[in-house]
């Protein structure tokens, strides 16, 4: 199972004086089950990329499919392709509306014609999986909810609706380090107990070498590397700093530490790992 994207090309405001190309000749494949991050500065192309996985936009070439369906089809096979992709968007508290979070995140589930039992059943393991306690949160107002907390309401209407693949377009933007940690830890558990593939979209190196398996780098709506992130830091520093990233500093300081004699493990990106390592080499408990 995957989503594929071959020789993609899509350009906004065609035929106008601000005609812009955001995606050049692209093409993809992301397996069922990996965690991709998407990285780019802003208006690289990172975002168009993604509303392309399930068929927000519709190339102006090529093709996107999912298990070998074309989504840009009408019919119903195309359609519930289309609907194993969820997506949470940058600021996804912008996708909330309705009066209490039980409603909005069974939205979806209702929406896709589920029974009412079945609807019960997906919003309470969605809110479980997010960590929202059913009888704290659910009848409460979204709208009074932290920032952190109103972020996991929108991943749970997502997850509500079981998709094989959920998109995370800046999922920790705005948010103070332990409502970002505390959204993180709800992905990569729901990642691990149901085996869903995560596309991440960040400006983050740091968020992109904790998280990925694999990482994309963008840069004017082409693809120009595709790979482990360590390998990628280690074999294309120079283009990097050129597109305007750069190495997170976690992964600079495990560098530093290995040219000065200290036998770490190669291609840390974490810092709990390389603080293990460091004990380790040192015999520290």
């Amino acid at each position: 199972m995957s989503i594929k994207l071959a020789n993609v090309f899509y350009t906004y405001m065609t035929g106008t004086p601000f005609e812009r190309q955001a995606l050049n000749d692209v093409s993809l494949t992301i397996a069922k089950g990996e965690i991709l991050a998407i990285i780019g500065h802003t208006g690289s192309g990172k975002s168009t990329l993604v509303q392309h996985l399930n068929g927000l936009i519709k190339p102006l070439r090529g093709k996107v499919t999912i298990n070998d369906i074309d989504i840009a089809g009408r019919g119903s096979e195309a359609k519930a392709a289309r609907q194993q992709v969820g997506m949470v968007f940058q600021y996804p508290e912008h996708q909330i509306f309705a009066e209490t979070v039980y409603d909005d995140i069974a939205f979806g589930p209702r929406n896709r014609g589920f029974s009412a039992e079945e609807v019960d059943k997906q919003v309470r393991e969605a809110m479980s999986f997010v960590g929202l306690d059913f009888e704290t949160f659910a009848e409460r107002s979204p709208f009074q909810l932290s920032g952190g907390q109103m972020r996991r309401v929108a991943i749970a209407g997502v997850v509500a609706m079981n998709p094989d693949y959920l998109v995370l377009d800046e999922p920790s933007a705005g948010l103070d380090p332990r409502s970002r940690n505390a959204v993180f830890k709800e992905i990569m558990a729901l990642h691990k107990e149901r085996g869903i593939a995560i596309v991440l979209v960040t400006h983050s190196m740091e968020e992109a070498a904790k998280y990925a398996h694999r990482m994309i780098v963008i840069n004017k709506g082409k693809i120009l590397f595709d790979g482990k992130p360590a390998d990628i830091f280690s074999n294309h520093k120079d283009e990097l700093i050129a597109v305007g990233m750069d190495e997170p500093p976690i992964y600079k300081l495990s560098v530093t530490l290995r040219a000065k004699g200290l036998e770490i493990a190669a291609g840390i990106t974490d810092v709990g790992e390389l603080v293990k390592n460091i004990k380790k080499v040192k015999g520290w408990r």
